[in-house]
């Protein structure tokens, strides 16, 4: 006869502590454990003791290690970000997914920071910061300047990946650490933590390439302003609250400034609203329709009906691109996740500690999330 396994006494506030901040519903832990509903939550009301074995199954689906369940009392966690998503239902509420991308990234922040004391680098974000009261048109006309981001270097951009990484890099140059991680786009499309050093901007790859930009340049606004958020920027959509509308416009003017959007409706007057003259402004620009839909209202090009009339035309399109996206990156390697996800900065950041000696090899390896075979051509495409 197989062997029981052994029952655990467990601390009941770890076992709370460790649900809540997965995400995880009591049905969807009985349906892993295999066990009915009933016997989850006497368990987690300590009238039945957890088996070691179903601890290992909880560890393996929370993401955390064994170890974690046998504390005699919580970890402290730094809180999540303030909840700009503005979703009353489900207000401080997030996917399983969008927590373990939270948690994540906070120890990427964590890692981030001691690796940079090793080798004597500043963590500090290098920018000033602003105040609501600012123009957020006349902030993104001195961040577009500062980036170096003419009209004509955005233009020669082959794709929006090209902006986007340019943009990236500038970030990065700044100390502020962009990672692109897989989460519902319903429930958040890009996150801030400004709590700690390094800033961090975390964009979701759900989305589409002109999303993301929007979503990066919307939480640098975040950075600009000083605080920690997690929301559902959006171009198309106004919101009722200041601060996300300040960092909707602000984003908004730096993809498109209005004199620059102005000067590209007026050549395209005649065929403006035409699907293959906005299909080819969205490639030359790298911003969404919709974004190009909007701009035109704002600047009396359209009206408001046509603006709706011919976002409708696209949803269809708009919609196929989302699916796209959300399967995923069918032939992408590894070595080119890892790039994407990580950036730049802190893949370096890594190889300079790994070089020093600072870390070991298998160190370098778990903070990249890599397997061996990869670790040489992930050092060999980022800029060390």
């Amino acid at each position: 006869m197989p062997k029981k396994s052994p029952v655990v006494d467990i601390e009941l506030s770890v076992l709370k502590w460790l649900i809540d901040s997965s995400g995880w519903t009591n049905e969807e832990m009985a349906k892993r454990l295999g066990i009915s509903t009933p016997n989850i939550q006497k368990i987690i009301a300590g009238e039945k003791k957890p088996t070691f074995k179903q601890l290992q199954e909880l560890s393996g689906i929370f993401k955390r290690p064994v170890a974690a369940f046998l504390l005699s009392k919580p970890k402290y966690e730094k809180p999540k970000p303030k909840d700009y998503r503005l979703l009353p239902e489900k207000a401080d509420k997030f996917d399983k997914k969008t927590l373990l991308v939270l948690r994540k990234t906070r120890r990427l922040q964590k890692l981030s920071k001691e690796l940079s004391r090793n080798i004597k680098y500043e963590t500090k974000t290098k920018l000033e910061k602003a105040k609501i009261s600012d123009s957020p048109e006349k902030m993104a006309d001195k961040y577009r300047e500062l980036f170096e981001l003419t009209l004509e270097k955005q233009k020669k951009f082959k794709t929006a990946y090209e902006l986007f990484n340019y943009l990236r890099d500038v970030l990065e140059d700044m100390n502020i650490y962009v990672f692109q991680f897989s989460m519902p786009v319903e429930d958040a499309r890009g996150f801030v933590l400004v709590d700690d050093s390094p800033n961090i901007i975390v964009v979701n790859t759900k989305d589409s390439i002109e999303a993301r930009l929007f979503s990066l340049i919307h939480e640098f606004g975040h950075i600009l302003l000083g605080e920690s958020v997690i929301d559902l920027p959006d171009v198309a959509l106004s919101s009722k609250d200041k601060i996300e509308s300040w960092c909707n416009a602000f984003s908004a003017s730096f993809l498109l400034p209005k004199p620059m959007a102005k000067d590209i409706f007026i050549e395209n007057k005649a065929i403006l609203t035409q699907r293959k003259t906005l299909n080819y402004l969205s490639r030359k620009y790298k911003v969404s329709k919709a974004m190009l839909l909007l701009s035109m209202t704002k600047l009396d090009f359209i009206q408001k009906k046509d603006y709706e009339n011919i976002l409708n035309q696209f949803k269809p399109d708009l919609k196929k691109e989302k699916e796209k996206v959300a399967k995923g990156g069918g032939g992408v390697s590894s070595d080119r996740k890892t790039l994407a996800e990580m950036g730049n900065k802190f893949i370096s950041l890594v190889a300079h500690n790994y070089d020093r000696e600072f870390i070991t090899y298998t160190d370098a390896l778990n903070y990249l999330s890599i397997k061996s075979k990869n670790f040489d051509k992930v050092l060999a495409k980022a800029k060390k």
